[in-house]
């Protein structure tokens, strides 16, 4: 969903989706020219490089964009299940998978893997975990959960997965998962309101896409590949 013109932070600036699929410095000319900042934008394009292309691709090293985003796998998985992380869970910060687990004291990882694998969600499987994370939420204390494993990220999309694991702890644990500080990350209020009236996770999708649809046509003449 894009987030709402009213709810912006230091953590959500500008008025884009989750995903926006842009470059950094797409990014900033859109910004220059929406939030008319007027600065002296100048971006050097890369050579040899395709919108499609997923970073194994390209022979470049990794380099962590944050501390807790290690692989690219975990990086594949953050929009989606980072957007929980400021709720009462653990995202796996403090463990060796950050963003590949999600979990608490008082989740019953068994029932959660599998009721998200009767949704069939494309490209990805749950399997029951238990973790102790060493810093951040639950530190020192063991949470059960789900390990969330990519079998096809062709398929896969992380914040529609996010949003089946947001709406499948409002029904398996509708007393102990506090949702309130969701917002904070998804920035939309009515995708907000849906998940925690535990709309079918589909209909949250479909419910955002024509405004998806407008933001490619805004982003359009900010793409320089």
């Amino acid at each position: 969903p894009l987030a709402d013109a009213d709810k912006l932070s230091f953590v959500a600036t500008h008025t884009i989706p989750v995903r926006h699929g842009m470059t950094v410095g797409e990014l900033a000319m859109m910004m220059n020219v929406e939030k008319k900042i007027s600065a002296d934008v100048r971006v050097i394009r890369m050579k040899d490089w395709q919108r499609s292309d997923w970073f194994d691709q390209t022979g470049q090293t990794w380099v962590n964009p944050s501390p807790n985003m290690r692989s690219l796998t975990q990086a594949t998985l953050y929009p989606g299940i980072g957007l929980l992380e400021f709720t009462n869970l653990s995202v796996g910060r403090g463990t060796d998978t950050p963003f590949e687990v999600v979990g608490a004291p008082w989740i019953d990882g068994q029932k959660l893997a599998r009721y998200l694998n009767t949704r069939n969600i494309p490209g990805v499987r749950f399997v029951p975990s238990r973790f102790t994370p060493k810093t951040s939420v639950f530190k020192g204390e063991e949470c059960a959960g789900i390990n969330i494993l990519i079998t096809d990220r062709r398929l896969f999309r992380s914040v529609a997965t996010g949003i089946e694991i947001a709406v499948a702890l409002r029904i398996l644990h509708a007393e102990e998962w506090k949702p309130d500080r969701y917002l904070r990350l998804i920035v939309n209020q009515d995708a907000y309101s849906r998940v925690v009236e535990m709309a079918d996770p589909k209909s949250i999708l479909s419910s955002w896409q024509k405004s998806i649809t407008d933001f490619s046509a805004r982003r359009a003449a900010f793409l320089l590949y």
